[in-house]
């Protein structure tokens, strides 16, 4: 394409407000996609979606925190109370040490935590401490939480502890800690500080114990978290580039491959373009679908292997034959006889004289086919055959498929990931359909 063919195309295209917004919703879409792959590094994000303690700081099925504020509501967000942050009373005596740990909280939401955990680290320590916890409401109530032997890492769930909450009157402790004893019927929250009081026994002279207090929220950034404490925005701004990288490798391999097969087809005839034809028949009546489904059963679920399935079934496709069209009258047009008169070999008349001119044409359908390769892989992940290491776009719709978030009231779990790749087809189709109609004058009028 000439320099000035391109300005003209550039002219053309900017009398398409659609092809604008288009183009706008693209480049917002790769900006975000090259931010996450800079911010959130491959191997970081990996960690981060797995799991792991130091990750799992969440609550679970957690709605977004914007979506409460704008409720005017006052949520519990999570409350992080750490023992490096407390005044620690310490107290030797022979063979140890006791110490007295107070978890000092102001709690001032409206709402309760969904639960709380006490998180308990003792290294190094050749016998286990030994530790015994009280619940200090801001009423003057004390709640003995019983007494726990600590290892090198300890996970206190107090609000699976069964017994306290037939001590707290059948409510789940994390209801009935904050609770305001003096309301009747629905219980309210009791605002105020509060104070869990640590009162450990170490047989140790120098080791030393950490505790941190969690209360989890109810809801949690801005896109949530699914039923495994996971964030959910990790998973939508990681999914933009997987999304992005798998649609446009796609189309590129089967847009380019399907073309240069037309053009050695109709150049050479005869049997070649014989073959050629009844492979693409063949492959033409085979579903896609069902086939990467059988691979993704049967073999596996890599995301590259499925790309690799995706690019070798399209390569014989349906747009041979409209090529094949196009490039007919190509094939006896006066300037490839002149190119065959000075002596032009059968690859040079290939590559710089037939390709060049349908170029113009391939380029509206390569922007089209980037969504429809998009919405394939999340089809694939949806059906449980996305790759099981990626936080794709639609391993959460999978996930909340599995969970029942829509009956469940988990709105923002199946919201988020669908008006990205709502958003995702909008951009390359609206950008796809304005191209079409500068390249083709036929279209112009519609």
């Amino acid at each position: 394409m000439s320099a000035v063919t391109e300005r003209r195309a550039w002219r053309e295209l900017a009398r398409y407000p659609s092809a604008l917004v288009g183009l706008l919703i693209i480049l917002l879409l790769g900006g975000v996609a090259l931010t996450t792959l800079v911010a959130i590094p491959y191997g970081e994000a990996l960690e981060r979606w797995r799991g792991g303690e130091m990750w799992l700081r969440h609550p679970v099925n957690a709605s977004p925190a914007w979506v409460d504020r704008l409720r005017g509501g006052n949520a519990a967000r999570t409350l992080t109370v750490a023992s490096r942050d407390a005044e620690v009373e310490e107290v030797p005596f022979p063979g140890g040490r006791r110490l007295q740990i107070p978890l000092e909280f102001d709690y001032a939401f409206g709402g309760f935590p969904s639960e709380i955990n006490l998180f308990l680290s003792a290294e190094g320590h050749a016998r286990a401490p030994f530790v015994r916890l009280l619940w200090q409401a801001p009423d003057g109530r004390e709640v003995a939480l019983g007494g726990y032997r600590v290892g090198r890492q300890e996970r206190v769930s107090i609000s699976q502890d069964r017994s306290l909450a037939q001590r707290l009157g059948g409510l789940a402790p994390h209801i009935g800690l904050l609770s305001d004893p003096l309301v009747e019927g629905e219980p309210e929250v009791l605002q105020g500080g509060y104070r869990l009081l640590l009162d450990a026994v170490l047989f140790d002279e120098q080791a030393g114990l950490e505790a941190e207090l969690v209360l989890y929220g109810r809801v949690h950034g801005i896109a949530g978290t699914d039923h495994q404490r996971r964030d959910l925005s990790l998973a939508l701004l990681w999914g933009t580039p997987v999304a992005l990288a798998f649609g446009m490798i796609a189309a590129v391999g089967t847009t380019l491959t399907t073309l240069v097969i037309a053009a050695v087809g109709v150049w050479y005839r005869g049997w070649v373009d014989a073959v050629i034809q009844r492979l693409t028949e063949v492959n033409m009546i085979l579903p896609v679908l069902p086939i990467l489904v059988m691979v993704g059963t049967l073999y596996s679920t890599s995301i590259w292997l499925m790309l690799g399935v995706v690019v070798l079934l399209g390569i014989f496709s349906a747009g041979i034959k409209t090529y094949r069209a196009m490039l007919l009258p190509i094939r006896e047009a006066p300037y490839i006889e002149a190119a065959l008169a000075y002596g032009a070999s059968d690859l040079r008349i290939v590559w710089r004289y037939m390709l060049p001119r349908i170029l113009p044409v391939l380029i509206p359908t390569f922007v089209t086919l980037i969504p429809t390769f998009v919405f394939l892989e999340a089809s694939l992940a949806v059906l449980g055959l996305g790759d099981p290491e990626l936080p794709t776009w639609g391993k959460v719709l999978n996930d909340a498929q599995s969970q029942s978030a829509l009956y469940n009231g988990y709105v923002y779990w199946v919201v988020a990931p669908a008006i990205l790749l709502m958003l995702t087809g909008l951009g390359f189709a609206m950008l796809g359909f304005a191209l079409d109609r500068v390249f083709n004058p036929r279209l112009r009028s519609l």
